[in-house]
């Protein structure tokens, strides 16, 4: 399997090459040169299997060699040790032909510990084979920091440094990132948003002559192909354990950066029987504005109850807008251009179709979703964080077809964002679970820096283990 860039002029990579590169020297993002197709029969034959042993199934075409057989399935198995519950993903039903997918039952109870404890153990056998060292640098509006942490904490070979929005992130978002103490672990607090965070990301990837020889950066952002990989997975769980491939199903993904509701596009083009993607957002609403409207146009970042989704640019539409353009990178680069240079991106007819014909969306207001917490919470006292109320609001109302199940992608543990929980009235003080207990009474470690990508840099080259 050989992978390419949306932009079209890099050289293709190799499996560990993609893993290890991030963003291509074009500037685009790596997909695969071509997806595994799945049968009708095949599908159906997974029907039962464990997520460990489905998840082999699904990733490794993607591997192709690369990885032993044996070996790949190690990495799975010590990936998907550490979640709390034996299903991985557990499904919950709130409603009729409506299911909760559970996506937090990981370390740091966030959809990202998919993704991520696969990448941590993946680098470190990577990186063990190759007898080599590289810093992660990645960027967080709340999640996938800490999950990131989590999975290369305790990687001999990686130096990891992640950016926050100093303050724009709960309390226990950060608590989870801050209070990881081992000496290859740095949190930088940037004064700006997310997409600030983001932007010094990619910035650095441009131009990595500021770290020690022998060094390169690698993603933990979506960017990094391996994530979107691991992601994939949960669809195929979910819609077997409710009747697929014999029935089709329907997905509501929260989403700001697009990599979740990416993974599921791609399962559907793998060959599971997806009937319908719902694009669920807050008023950082851009994607919801280019699907209904084709408006495109950046505009100031709104600080909301579900930080997490509180991105403008989101990294991942790049590889979707490759699709919908039938692979032109030429295209795909003009348009990223454009982009960037005036805030503003407009799609031709035909890929604007398709993209309708693929996604439906919606947006919700904090107001609005405070309202969907109280309201699921007092019909079946089940209480939802608000990026997946969004999403159970959003799946409600733009809903085709009531027969088919709709699965909605719970990303977070309510604990995660107690105000908004408090707003809604119902629980208090929404637990933590037993793990996290002592979570406010230990010690935090981290670094405020303002937004300037030169002190980033020093602050790096100064904290890299030799």
């Amino acid at each position: 399997m050989k992978y390419i860039s949306t932009r079209g002029a890099a050289p293709a990579l190799g499996f560990e090459d993609v893993v290890l590169t991030g963003l291509a020297s074009d500037g685009g993002l790596y997909v695969p040169e071509h997806l595994p197709h799945f049968s009708h029969a095949e599908i159906a034959s997974w029907a039962g299997l464990p997520y460990r042993e489905l998840a082999f199934n699904v990733i490794s075409p993607f591997v192709a060699g690369a990885i032993p057989d044996e070996d790949l399935k190690r990495i799975i198995d010590v990936s998907y040790s550490t979640f709390r519950h034996n299903a991985i993903a557990p499904l919950v039903q709130t409603g009729h032909n409506e299911w909760i997918l559970e996506l937090f039952q990981g370390p740091t109870l966030a959809f990202k510990d998919f993704a991520l404890q696969f990448l941590g153990h993946l680098l470190d056998y990577i990186l063990a084979k190759r007898q080599q060292k590289v810093v992660v640098l990645g960027a967080t509006s709340g999640d996938t920091g800490s999950a990131a942490i989590e999975g290369c904490r305790r990687c001999e070979n990686v130096d990891i440094f992640i950016l926050h929005p100093h303050q724009r992130v709960s309390d226990v978002q950060r608590r989870q990132m801050t209070t990881v103490l081992e000496p290859n672990v740095h949190n930088i607090a940037l004064r700006g948003n997310f997409d600030d965070c983001q932007n010094l990301v990619k910035a650095s990837f441009a131009d990595q002559s500021f770290l020690p020889a022998g060094r390169q950066l690698v993603a933990v952002n979506s960017i990094n192909w391996a994530r979107i990989m691991a992601q994939i997975v949960y669809y195929f769980y979910a819609a077997l354990a409710l009747g697929a491939p014999h029935r089709k199903i329907s997905f509501s993904v929260p989403t700001g950066n697009f990599g979740d509701i990416f993974a599921g596009y791609l399962a559907q083009r793998m060959g599971l029987p997806i009937e319908q993607l719902v694009i669920a957002t807050n008023s950082n609403d851009i994607l919801h504005r280019c699907i209904g409207g084709n408006d495109h146009t950046r505009k100031p970042l709104l600080h909301s109850l579900s930080p997490s989704m509180d991105i403008m640019v989101s990294s991942n539409f790049e590889r979707m807008l490759f699709d919908l353009y039938d692979r032109d990178g030429d295209q795909i680069r003009q348009l990223m251009e454009e982009f960037k240079s005036s805030g503003r991106l407009t799609l031709a007819a035909e890929p604007l179709r398709r993209a309708q014909n693929l996604f439906s969306s919606h947006r919700l207001s904090d107001e609005e979703t405070i309202a969907v917490i109280r309201e699921v919470f007092e019909s079946t006292e089940y209480l939802l964080d608000p990026h997946t109320a969004i999403g159970v609001q959003a799946a409600r109302t733009t809903r085709k077809d009531a027969a088919t199940p709709m699965v909605c992608l719970a990303t977070a543990h309510p604990a995660k964002f107690p105000d908004a929980v408090r707003q809604a009235g119902q629980v208090q003080n929404p637990a933590l679970p037993h793990h996290m207990q002592d979570l406010f009474t230990r010690d935090e470690r981290y670094q405020v820096l303002d937004d300037s990508l030169e002190h980033l840099k020093t602050f790096i080259g100064k904290n890299i283990r030799a």
